[in-house]
């Protein structure tokens, strides 16, 4: 039966309906090259089967630089990966660095290029080698404060925010080697966006994922985001934040924190499945109709700090909650470095700590989902899913995605227990493919027992 979450998700896209722009062809700089893509129900239309593939390049190779990554383009193009994100690539700080190397979060100067990595070259040439193989590249940027040594701290020190009494630049939080911009400052708002179109137009990427975009003010974002556009209509916009406002000012996908968390408390058994369109239903019941949603079981953060997902949702537990990622709507999937190995720990922020990639054993894995997620139209980004019950809704939480003749049947059990899954009474009939076995089952009136953590996924 369809749940609320289900009526939600169609009425919303029925609302939506299916508007598309096709953009014209880039005419600014180098980025003219790029062949731009239709905008369908907002949004570039290669995200909608498309991911995301976060890239700790200090951490991916012993070299930790660019050359030595684009080593692995090769194997990233066939497990499935589409579009690649690059955690801060800029020079860090060293005026109160933290650790031995610093954050990549503390920008030293926004038209640079972290010397750890390589240099400007290096990074137009994997930029031109990952397009040639079809991948589109994002970088990670960082509105909201800059390094403690910045070069504006020398050249505009009214764009920081100053302490009432010292007049000296101030930071947030624990963020002791950053320091705040002031966004009142309009010559601070032109220069910024100058530097981010400096990406776009010397480098030819194809997005940006955005550092705690909610701090930043949505006029920034509004302005920013446009002159973007103006440069790559087609451009990839993804806010770290779940601002409804974020939407608004223009981007186009943003993070379900909320979710995740329910995820993890699912995965913990602290909840158990049937939070999960209760959880959903209140992601887009409070984002606006174009906003989807990165959806993760581990990113940089929650891998360094938080131990995602080698403890958060440790062995078999991590299996069904990555598919979801993989197939629930309005989202696009996020794998970060070492997910496919898996890497069983926690990647340093501030010290060498090389990933070890030798077996891949979750790539296979990572690869059925990617290709169905590529060829089934089912699984696009603006198709909705209609949820059914199939077994006791605290523990197996089941839906189908329909786009024409295509459709995708999930099934997961998010216990620790044993369930059973009847079709009997359902409206799931006929026969199915199981992408992961390969083989035809027909479904109609069985019965199967689903082992704790376990999950099916079928394909017509």
């Amino acid at each position: 039966m369809k749940t609320l979450y289900g009526m939600a998700l169609a009425t919303a896209l029925l609302a939506v309906g299916c508007k598309s722009s096709t953009s014209n062809n880039n005419t600014t700089g180098k980025a003219e090259d790029a062949k731009t893509a239709t905008i369908v129900d907002g949004i570039p239309d290669f995200m909608l089967q498309g991911n995301i593939y976060e890239v700790n390049v200090r951490q991916y190779t012993p070299e930790g630089t660019f050359n030595a990554f684009a080593k692995h383009l090769p194997r990233l193009k066939e497990m499935g990966v589409q579009t690649l994100w690059f955690m801060p690539i800029n020079p860090i700080s060293v005026k109160d660095r933290k650790g031995v190397l610093g954050s990549y979060y503390a920008v030293q100067d926004y038209k640079g290029i972290n010397p750890e990595f390589g240099n400007l070259d290096d990074w137009k040439s994997l930029v031109n080698k990952a397009h040639e193989m079809g991948f589109k590249v994002m970088i990670d940027w960082v509105a909201n404060h800059t390094g403690a040594d910045n070069k504006w701290l020398e050249t505009n020190k009214d764009f920081f925010v100053l302490d009432s009494v010292t007049k000296e630049p101030v930071f947030a939080f624990d963020w002791s080697d950053t320091r705040d911009l002031n966004y009142d400052n309009p010559t601070l708002v032109d220069s910024m966006i100058s530097a981010m179109k400096f990406w776009v137009t010397e480098t030819n990427i194809d997005g940006f994922r955005c550092d705690v975009a909610g701090e930043v003010p949505d006029a920034f974002w509004n302005k920013a985001i446009k002159a973007l556009k103006e440069v790559k209509p087609d451009i990839v916009m993804l806010a770290e934040g779940d601002k409804p406002s974020l939407i608004n000012a223009g981007f186009q996908i943003s993070y379900p924190w909320n979710m995740y968390h329910v995820t993890k408390e699912i995965a913990s058994g602290k909840k158990d499945a049937s939070y999960m369109d209760t959880a959903l239903q209140q992601v887009y019941k409070n984002m606006p109709k174009d906003a989807y949603q990165l959806w993760f079981t581990s990113n940089h953060d929650e891998n360094s700090w938080n131990k995602a997902d080698y403890e958060t949702m440790p062995g078999k537990i991590h299996a069904p909650f990555a598919v979801l990622t993989q197939t629930l709507p309005l989202g696009i999937p996020l794998i970060y470095s070492g997910q496919e190995e898996p890497y069983l720990d926690s990647i340093s922020f501030f010290y060498k700590n090389t990933i070890n990639f030798k077996e891949y054993n979750r790539a296979p894995f990572y690869k059925v989902l990617l290709e169905l997620r590529k060829t089934n139209p089912a699984l696009a980004a603006n198709v909705p899913a209609e949820t059914i019950q199939l077994g006791n809704p605290k523990q197996v939480y089941a839906f189908v995605r329909k786009k024409d003749d295509h459709e995708v049947l999930v099934i997961t059990n998010l216990s620790n227990k044993t369930a059973a899954v009847n079709f009997k009474g359902s409206k799931i009939s006929g026969e199915w493919t199981n992408v992961f076995s390969k083989m035809n089952e027909k479904l109609t009136d069985s019965t199967i027992n689903l082992e704790s953590y376990g999950f099916r996924v079928y394909s017509k």
